[in-house]
């Protein structure tokens, strides 16, 4: 039985499995996309998206508290100064994890995990696809267009005379 078991443990013993996780988390700071395979970009995504919650209060505590998972200062500083801000109105879900395939060698499905406010593509589709009209029945549109003919004052010739 797996009672208790909650995360993936990575066929690691703790250390390593810390470690890399805190390598990862850095390279996923410092580079905004990484790839690698889907279990431990699941891992990760556990792993990190606490830390992005707890960098958008810049306190003394919680810059300790990060530094603490990350073991890396120039990370902790480019997480508080520049992510945390592009993040701050994001109430959670900062990390996306795209599939991209199998590995060749031994076929492990492979994945992008990338911060989600750092996608310019998926960007600019968000605000085109704002755009979008709803189709109504031909039974509303007429009674709108009667409705319309009906409010406004129709010209007549003697009008357009004086």
């Amino acid at each position: 039985m797996r009672h208790n078991k909650k995360f993936n443990h990575l066929g690691r013993k703790t250390a390593h499995r810390k470690a890399m996780l805190s390598n990862m988390a850095s390279s996923l700071i410092q580079h905004k996309r990484i790839a690698t395979t889907l279990a431990k970009a699941k891992a990760l995504q556990i792993y990190v998206e606490p830390l992005l919650t707890k960098s958008k209060e810049d306190t003394t505590h919680s810059r300790r508290t990060v530094f603490s998972y990350l073991q890396n200062k120039e990370m902790v500083t480019e997480l508080f100064q520049n992510v945390a801000v592009k993040i701050a109105n994001r109430p959670g879900g900062y990390t996306r994890i795209l599939r991209t395939g199998f590995r060749l060698g031994d076929n492990a499905e492979m994945c992008i995990i990338e911060l989600v406010d750092y996608n310019e593509n998926m960007l600019k589709e968000k605000a085109a696809k704002k755009a979008v009209r709803t189709r109504r029945s031909t039974a509303a549109a007429t009674k709108k267009v009667e409705e319309t003919a009906a409010q406004e004052p129709v010209a007549t010739p003697e009008a357009s005379a004086e």
